[in-house]
């Protein structure tokens, strides 16, 4: 794998690990809003019916706010595995490259 390969897969790493750690970071403080902010029991006027469980404490939050929640802790997650997915691919192939590179400097030196 060549130098400009390797950028671009590096580049790709951490244009998925960044999001989806935001994503998660996101998705960690709506859980604690939700946690001082929600009912601990059902509120059917609020249409607050669907339980979540937070840190073992039950609160309930409407059908739209568990779906978003759902999917952005979702898709963080998905998102940053694929950048460790990736990135765990940029360092095995940058660590291949590093020892073919010793390996030819090592046999270019006994030439010598």
């Amino acid at each position: 794998m060549n130098t400009s390969q390797l950028k671009t897969l590096k580049f790709f790493s951490l244009a998925f690990l960044l999001p989806g750690l935001a994503g998660l970071v996101l998705s960690a403080m709506i859980s604690t809003h939700y946690l001082d902010t929600l009912p601990r029991s059902p509120a059917p006027e609020e249409m607050r019916l669907t339980a979540r469980s937070i840190h073992g404490t039950l609160v309930y939050q409407t059908v739209d706010e568990d779906r978003r929640l759902n999917l952005i802790e979702g898709g963080s997650v998905g998102i940053f595995a694929l950048g460790m997915i990736l990135g765990m691919v940029y360092l095995e192939k940058w660590g291949s490259a590093r020892v073919r590179s010793d390996e030819e400097g090592h046999l270019a030196e006994s030439h010598h």
